[in-house]
């Protein structure tokens, strides 16, 4: 992972990162000069401009574009000598801390909205609220064992947005099969509370959830989520 970050550091010396540094046009008559015109004269050409896109692409989709190109090109070239201004265990914290900080400025209206949601959905009638935030609704109490971390269980969800939007679904479809611990912090907390037979409705903080990493669209960074989640069985190991 180390020399990943580092590779990806070196490589943003081109790709969309470059159009940072380009000064900004002056307003005069005088018509815009045709834009540089970039010759792939071999597959060595090719493949570094590819690596080039690549690793652009992949920090502007985390939302940074604040680079300084030239120290970037700087970089490159310690590097070639190996000199390097920055160990590994710097370049791994220094990437990390930019990154974490652009989810969080990202997820922060959404946290907003998930913050006076659940504020309201606690005050609704039969929501209960644990210690960690998790809120839940009783739609069917089971009689069955409850199981424990070290258990596979089978379930039906269904998961929707704070709007009401669905996202996910298992109904209709056949059950999920899963250890435990393998999901949400969320869906561990509940169902170790539900008796097997059980179905319940949960609403998740963003920290219960994904928080700022979400698995992709139309779930957002620092979003609650809402699932109906019925407990079938506990799975025993054969």
């Amino acid at each position: 992972m180390q020399k990943v970050f580092l590779i990806a550091l070196l490589g943003l010396s081109t790709g969309v990162f470059a159009q940072g540094t380009a000064k900004k046009a002056t307003s005069t008559a005088k018509k815009p000069a045709a834009p540089v015109q970039f010759a792939m004269k071999n597959a060595t050409d090719s493949f570094s401009y590819a690596v080039g896109l690549s690793i652009a692409n992949f920090y502007k989709e985390q939302g940074i574009t604040n680079i300084n190109t030239n120290l970037v090109i700087k970089a490159i070239n310690d590097a070639k000598i190996n000199k390097p201004r920055l160990n590994e265990a710097e370049i791994n914290t220094c990437i990390m801390n930019v990154i974490q900080k652009s989810k969080e400025e990202k997820s922060g209206p959404n946290r907003k909205a998930s913050d006076e949601f659940l504020a309201k959905n606690k005050t609704q009638p039969g929501i209960i609220t644990t210690a960690s935030g998790l809120q839940y609704q009783v739609i069917t109490m089971g009689t069955g064992p409850k199981p424990v971390t070290t258990d596979q269980v089978k379930v039906h969800y269904s998961g929707f947005l704070i709007d009401g939007t669905p996202f996910e679904s298992s109904v209709g479809r056949e059950p999920v099969v899963f250890p435990l611990t393998n999901v949400i912090s969320g869906w561990v907390e509940a169902l170790q509370m539900m008796p097997v037979g059980s179905k319940w409705r949960l609403f998740l903080p963003p920290g219960l959830a994904y928080g700022d990493n979400p698995p992709g669209p139309p779930i957002q960074p620092g979003s609650a989520l809402i699932f109906e989640v019925e407990l079938l069985e506990i799975v025993k190991n054969n």
